[in-house]
């Protein structure tokens, strides 16, 4: 099982970011964090990186969900989406699939949820 989907955007880097942005709201999920690694590893090791985006995405009513029925699942959230700069011009969003980084825990209640929110970011990479 593949614990990531992708997609290649014909989008700048800057755009991918804003069209993720907004697809990821349109399902009901916010950016909580957002992390430059370019920017992380030139100021804490001094080193040369592509850019590279995390974004920690979340959808208060399916975490809500999830902490109810796995009081430790705080430990997996948020649900991280990459956005990086493959070459001059090209651009890979990528998301976690939830289904695949949760299949570890034993809880079939977790499973459905992990299900839907799967369903609902693959909807956010195709939308791209």
């Amino acid at each position: 099982m593949n614990y990531y989907f992708n997609k290649d955007v014909d989008y700048s880097f800057d755009t991918a970011i804003e069209k993720v942005s907004d697809a990821l709201g349109k399902e009901g999920f916010g950016i909580l964090t957002q992390i430059d690694v370019k920017e992380t590893l030139k100021k804490k090791l001094d080193v040369d990186f592509y850019r590279y985006q995390i974004l920690g995405a979340c959808n208060p009513a399916f975490a809500y969900k999830a902490l109810q029925t796995e009081d430790k699942i705080g430990t997996m959230l948020p649900c991280n989406i990459i956005v990086q700069e493959k070459g001059e011009g090209k651009v890979e969003v990528s998301a976690v699939d939830p289904l695949a980084s949760m299949q570890a825990i034993e809880n079939p209640d977790l499973k459905v949820i992990a299900e839907e929110v799967r369903d609902k970011l693959k909807l956010v990479i195709d939308r791209l």
